[in-house]
């Protein structure tokens, strides 16, 4: 990945839905140029997905902190965590927890449900969420 590619990258954290032209406005680069290079990140998995976020008038979010049981492995955990609606993001950790889930749903009654799937993965010893009040 070249600084082009990490400008790229910029530009759609910053609006996911950024026209190729505009990108290539940014960047240098013709349009046809950027269209091969998201492909090329998508592909190499430097681009896992393009999503939206919600605002909290539209919906409720959570982080959930997991413990795992040792004899399984964290990497298969998540996996399977990630297969989840709700989920959004599944970040493997270091320190008293071993995985941070962050949840985005309509409403807290959803949250509640995909804390309840995320407890029921095989290897999940123990959960502690919190609702999100605010974020900034």
């Amino acid at each position: 990945m070249d600084e082009i590619d990490q400008q790229i990258i910029s530009i759609l954290k910053e609006n996911g839905r950024a026209a190729y032209v505009d990108i290539g406005k940014k960047t240098g680069l013709s349009e046809g140029a950027v269209r091969k290079r998201i492909a090329a990140l998508v592909q190499s998995g430097d681009i896992k997905r393009f999503t939206i976020e919600t605002g909290f008038k539209t919906g409720a979010k959570a982080i959930t902190l997991l413990s795992v049981n040792p004899a399984y492995p964290t990497s298969k955990i998540s996996q399977e965590l990630i297969k989840i609606p709700s989920v959004e993001t599944v970040h493997e950790v270091t320190g008293q927890y071993d995985i941070a889930v962050m949840i985005s749903a309509s409403n807290v009654t959803e949250v509640n449900q995909c804390i309840e799937q995320v407890r029921g993965i095989e290897g999940v010893a123990n959960t502690n969420t919190m609702i999100v009040l605010r974020q900034y």
